[in-house]
């Protein structure tokens, strides 16, 4: 079939789809079908005449990214392609064996740390241990990328590990392929044997939970962990969300009902759509403690309305920066004939006090503003996080040694994380002060800003900024090695979106 038979072909089937399925008047109709025409006629002209071949699939992808290119970064078309990516994109998952890797300048590949429960993890893979084959096949002189390939392959299919241990021993360690969730709750910091330590202070016990992400896992692992933590004890709750991208609306809205039995948590209001309002349900609602919200400006979109709607609704204090702003809601259109999907901004979220969420052009008022204001440098920030991934990576086995006394102190580092340490001072106020009190006892009944100074010090670094496929947003930092193990995700998309894995996980 010519081109010009096929251009024609798809210009009646538009105008017949057009026809039938855009409202509006004949006028508006004719209007549609002299944008369609100019387009085919573009399309004809460019593949006929322009000086180099171009794909066929690049010219109609740039069609309709010139078009969406007018709206908002968060709307997209997903090409058939690119479906499955996204689909993992969306739950923070990717297939292999659940290892995140990293390599130094001409050295070995080292196991940085498994994933709980991956096939690595079950397998006896533990953090430092250097793979030296795969398969067989050895791995001397090859670099990071080549080993990766080596150990992805489908889902179900078997891979062989072998290592060396941080002891000197070497075994072959024998794993199958799965599709991996990444864990989206971290504590705050792994104890002797790799489990977490969710305790940041035992005398209170004040429990500490970071959010990564919100994904299809994230409620059915928060709930149960919650109710764990309160049969221990636990006086109060510190529950960081810095540096989360957002993702899945039902699961932040999951996560408020957890914490408050009444009252709006968010709703949503756009040109075409009626306002929606989300109430509470008093049915599962856990018993009260003080609880304190950390943010940043690196906080986005579902994070924001976690954080906004417990402190619109009085349920916690909010520690922090402003947050990045990012309040539209996406809806993911399936189009026609299996051709993708369509990813549009339909509405906009408000937090129940009626604020709006979303950074407008020349906006001055947007995100969630804390209550108490901590600002931490981009050196500082870079430090925090760097010290708080030490904490939740997986410990390399200890190696007994004759020269070290038994009495030798372990290592202090220094406090830099500004704002955890703000809300930890603040939270165990609150849990003396509170006793078995209820919340309206002791917290304000409007938000009371205060600004507290910037410390006077800053860590020699700087952080590393770089752009989402959706938006521009803050990576944050890792290691200084030659292929960063972790990825704190950027700013991402309400569901269905979410941050791309870090290549170095397997």
């Amino acid at each position: 079939m010519n081109r010009e038979k096929f251009a024609w072909i798809v210009s009646m089937v538009l105008v017949i789809i057009l026809a039938l399925q855009i409202p509006g008047t004949l006028a508006s109709r004719d209007e549609d079908y002299t944008f369609v025409r100019t387009l085919v006629d573009i399309h004809r002209q460019v593949a006929s005449n322009y000086v180099e071949s171009i794909e066929e699939d690049k010219l109609r992808e740039g069609a309709i990214d010139g078009m969406l290119g007018q709206l908002d970064p968060f709307s997209v078309y997903i090409p058939p392609t690119r479906q499955e990516d996204f689909d993992r994109m969306l739950e923070n998952s990717f297939r292999g064996v659940g290892i995140q890797l990293d390599q130094k300048e001409g050295g070995p590949v080292e196991v940085v740390t498994p994933i709980d429960g991956s096939p690595a993890f079950k397998a006896g893979v533990q953090a430092g241990d250097l793979i030296l084959k795969v398969n067989n096949e050895s791995l001397e002189g090859l670099r990071l990328p080549e080993v990766v390939k080596k150990i992805q392959g489908k889902v179900g299919t078997e891979v062989k590990l072998f290592v060396r241990h941080v002891t000197g021993q070497e075994a072959e360690l024998k794993m199958t392929r799965e599709d991996i969730v990444v864990p989206t709750i971290k504590g705050y910091s792994r104890k002797s044997d790799n489990t977490w330590d969710y305790y940041c202070c035992d005398d209170p016990k004040v429990a500490y939970l970071r959010l990564t992400q919100f994904t299809s896992e994230t409620f059915d692992s928060l709930k149960p962990l919650m109710e764990k933590l309160l049969s221990e004890g636990m006086k109060g709750l510190i529950l960081d969300l810095r540096f989360n991208p957002g993702g899945r609306l039902d699961q932040a809205i999951d996560v408020v009902d957890l914490f408050i039995d009444h009252g709006v948590i968010v709703s949503t209001r756009g040109r075409n759509r009626p306002e929606q309002v989300v109430t509470a349900k008093s049915a599962g609602t856990l018993p009260y403690f003080p609880m304190i919200v950390l943010v940043n400006e690196h906080s986005a979109s579902a994070a924001e309305i976690v954080a906004g709607s417990l402190m619109d609704n009085k349920r916690a204090l909010v520690v922090g920066e402003r947050s990045y702003g990012k309040g539209s809601v996406q809806e993911l259109i399936p189009l026609d004939n299996k051709t993708g999907e369509l990813k549009l901004t339909v509405a906009y979220y408000y937090l129940p006090s009626g604020r709006l969420v979303h950074r407008k052009k020349d906006a001055t008022d947007w995100g969630v503003q804390p209550q108490i204001t901590v600002r931490m440098t981009p050196d500082q920030e870079r430090v925090a996080m760097q010290q708080r991934w030490e904490q939740e990576i997986f410990r390399k086995p200890v190696v007994k040694s004759t020269t070290r006394s038994a009495t030798q102190p372990a290592t202090t580092q220094s406090v830099t994380d500004a704002q955890l340490q703000r809300a930890i001072d603040t939270i165990v106020a609150l849990v003396v002060l509170v006793g078995d009190r209820e919340v309206g006892d002791v917290l304000p009944k409007t938000p009371m800003p205060v600004l507290i100074p910037m410390p006077r010090t800053a860590a020699p670094a700087t952080t590393q900024v770089a752009p989402t496929e959706s938006a521009p947003a803050a990576t944050a930092p890792q290691p200084s090695t030659t292929t960063a193990p972790v990825t704190i995700p950027a700013p991402a998309d309400e569901a269905p979106t979410t941050t791309k894995t870090p290549a170095t996980q397997q």
